[in-house]
């Protein structure tokens, strides 16, 4: 099998700081540089005679500034942005960034918004280049082996959430707070709870309005609560009783 590689363009109107990049891109293993550019205009020349998978770009530059820069693009690569002010970052995912890396970084920050570009890479790559099996059976997940897999946004970042480990979601106004098993903090995210109970499988229910459960960490259900550890009681509500009680019909043994 071919190792994997990223082509990617860098861009930044600070020589250090391009060096910086050019230098941290050569020690992932699986990004590629195609090109450096000390200007998004210089960028874009660049890109009318070729293609790239990713740009780590710099957002303040003079003449046309980074984010400018890729909302101009017709179809723009896969992007982590690079900048001294964070001021830029919800910005940044207005345009569905990867990344967002706040100066100065680091080799391993770096490296985790690496990780991050290669991870929407290969779904990328899977949705657009369908394994033949996929092909011949419509009906089967062409990202098969990311079903069970989500991507939130959270903190100015995108991060992999596996299904599975989801232990409950709770509504709160437009945002969601998703606990994950072994974690002590919820990843908060801007998500409806439709949406989100749309993307679940089937062994998680909406029990309240304002909670999802994933029943295969459900500890125990007592009067009107569910019970998911030793301090966590969520309740259930009025709308969803009934169809909470015949779940728990299907499973329950005894008298």
């Amino acid at each position: 099998m071919n190792k994997m590689h990223i082509r990617c363009l860098a861009i930044d109107d600070e020589p250090l700081a391009l060096q910086q990049i050019v230098a941290y891109i050569s020690k992932v293993p699986f990004l590629e540089l195609a090109a450096q550019c000390q200007s998004a205009l210089e960028a874009r020349t660049f890109l009318e005679n070729d293609t790239v998978d990713a740009i780590f770009c710099d957002i303040n530059m003079p003449d046309l500034n980074g984010m400018d820069f890729v909302k101009s693009l017709a179809v723009p690569p896969l992007v982590v942005f690079t900048t001294a002010y964070s001021e830029y970052a919800v910005e940044g995912f207005r345009v569905n960034a990867v990344d967002y890396l706040l100066k100065p970084f680091g080799l391993q920050d770096f490296q985790r918004a690496a990780l991050r570009l290669k991870e929407r890479f290969e779904i990328s790559s899977a949705s657009t280049n369908p394994h033949p099996s996929d092909i011949s059976h419509p009906t089967s997940d062409i990202l098969s082996q990311t079903s069970d897999i989500l991507f939130l946004k959270t903190d100015y970042r995108v991060v992999k959430v596996s299904i599975p480990d989801i232990r409950y979601i709770e509504g709160m106004s437009e945002y969601l707070k998703v606990w994950i098993e072994g974690e002590q903090k919820p990843i908060i995210t801007l998500l409806s709870m439709k949406k989100m109970e749309e993307r679940l499988p089937e062994y998680f229910m909406r029990i309240h309005r304002s909670y999802i459960v994933n029943l295969t960490k459900i500890q125990e259900v007592n009067k009107n609560r569910v019970i998911m550890d030793a301090n966590t009681f969520l309740p259930i509500g009025d709308m969803y009783k009934d169809t909470f009680q015949a779940y728990l019909d299907t499973k329950f043994l005894g008298k």
